[in-house]
This record gives C-alpha cells, structure tokens and sequence, in this order.
C-alpha cells in the first residue's frame, strides 16, 4: 500500500492515503502553470459508519504563498464510508510554481452523530527538471 499511496496519516477510526503525479500534458511552464492530480484513498477502520461533510485544504507554493481551499464535500459528493470500507477519488490543484505543497483536514460525522475532524497528511508537489 506504502508504495501505491505513500502519504498516510490516520486520525481516530479513519486512514486518509495520498499519492500524487505531475500532469505536464495540463501544465504551461511557458505561461507559469504547473498541474498536479492527487489521488485520495479515505478508509473507515471503525465499527459505524462515518460521512464526510467538508473538506479544507492548505496549499503553499515554492514562493510560500498560501491559499486555503474550503468547501462541501469532495468532487461534489459527501460520502459515507461503511466499516471496513474506503472511499477513493481524484482531483487537482494548479500552482504558479514548479512546486509546493498540500496538507489539510476533512470534517465528518460518524453514525453515533458525534462530529470530528480527519486529518489530511502533507505532501509535496514537484515538477520533474526539464533541461531547456
């Protein structure tokens, strides 16, 4: 799993997995772009149900410029992950730099109705160096 997803980090019941890949066919060097796509693995190693209702991102760039990034669920959808189950999707995050970095946290609620924040493992975004 390490090397498939090697950013890990579990909080309470839940494991959140990282793995991350620079996408030079969407990124613009010549215009200051640079594209990432990140795969999240979210794991439920607990006996009840648990949803996730928000997420909150903090995303810094090689300038250490930071933008946080908060809304409503995950590409549009608030999942609930049964015991023994994970949830996987895929998004990505454009960057004015050839790097930067990730980390942040999903707010959920578990079947008890207890509410309680997971935390997302940090990770870098690196452009692979292109000789010119």
């Amino acid at each position: 799993m390490k090397a498939l997803f090697p950013h890990a980090l579990t909080t309470g019941p839940v494991t959140v997995r990282v793995s991350v890949s620079y996408l030079p066919e969407q990124s613009e060097p010549q215009r200051g772009r640079w594209f990432w796509a990140y795969h999240v693995r979210i794991e439920n190693g607990g006996d009840q149900p648990v949803q996730l209702l928000t997420r909150r991102w903090i995303i810094t760039d090689a300038r250490g410029a930071r933008h946080s990034v908060e809304g409503e669920g995950v590409v549009g959808e608030q999942p609930v992950i049964q015991p023994g189950a994970s949830y996987d999707y895929v998004s990505g995050c454009p960057l004015a730099t050839t790097s930067g970095a990730m980390q942040g946290s999903y707010r959920m609620i578990a079947g008890d109705g207890v509410t309680f924040d997971v935390a997302i493992p940090h990770f870098a975004l690196i452009a692979p160096a292109v000789e010119s």
